[in-house]
């Protein structure tokens, strides 16, 4: 489950305060470049490379997107953080990953969605959300790099379930890019809290307020196939 982001010491802020942590260390800076600097509520960047690991963490879904001539394209696929960079995988028939394989530029965003914020007028009413970008070129990995990124990518997914599971046989892996995506050129952005409402419209006869957006596992269902007598996932 995703819980809300509230403002804290951990570098989430909310649209009221303003407060947002500076990165730290030699790793690149969040939102450092001219390309990755948030111009639409700069208040709402966050600067600090641990809020962009917990957002990055917290998703599954990523879209990632190119120009293909003059057609851009975003697909949504799943993926991994490991360390500094961001693990992908798709079909050798591809087109989108034979075209990142060869180092076209991309764009990766992940957004989790963490409440909708309900204000007295159309044009205050918002959404409570975390979403990073990622920015690059991607890298494909081959040999032990590969299953090893393969196994991260099936632990951040379906956590467990790699060690239980068939692993991928000779014929899989060759049908099977993965790539790499460094944090090298990334920004992040964090808006939480209550509506930001003028105060000519506080008087107007109608609720206000957040209600929380949250992602959770439901009720497993069985595959009608199963031939053994076998307990779930305790996720």
């Amino acid at each position: 489950m995703v819980a809300p982001l509230t403002g804290g010491p951990d570098g989430a802020g909310s649209r009221d305060t303003g407060d947002r942590p500076r990165a730290v260390g030699t790793a690149p800076a969040v939102g450092g470049t001219d390309r990755t600097r948030v111009r639409r509520l700069p208040d709402l960047a966050v600067g600090d490379r641990a809020t962009l690991h917990a957002v990055l963490d917290a998703g599954r879904v990523a879209h990632l997107a190119i120009a293909d001539g003059d057609q851009p394209y975003a697909l949504p696929v799943a993926y991994a953080r490991d360390g500094e960079r961001v693990l992908v995988h798709g079909s050798t028939g591809s087109r989108l990953f034979r075209h990142l394989a060869v180092g076209t530029p991309a764009c990766l965003t992940v957004t989790l969605l963490d409440g909708l914020v309900l204000a007295r007028s159309a044009f205050e009413s918002s959404m409570n959300y975390r979403c990073a970008m990622v920015l690059g070129t991607l890298t494909a990995l081959t040999g032990e790099a590969k299953l090893a990124a393969l196994h991260r990518l099936s632990e951040h997914l379906l956590p467990g379930r790699w060690a239980e599971i068939r692993p991928p046989s000779a014929k899989e892996l060759a049908a099977t890019l993965v790539l790499a995506l460094p944090l090298d050129e990334c920004s992040v952005k964090v808006s939480a809290g209550p509506p930001d409402d003028p105060d000519d419209d506080l008087d107007r006869p109608v609720w206000a307020g957040v209600v929380p957006v949250v992602e959770t596992y439901g009720l497993p269902q069985p595959d009608p196939r199963l031939r053994h007598d076998l307990p779930p996932p305790e996720w």
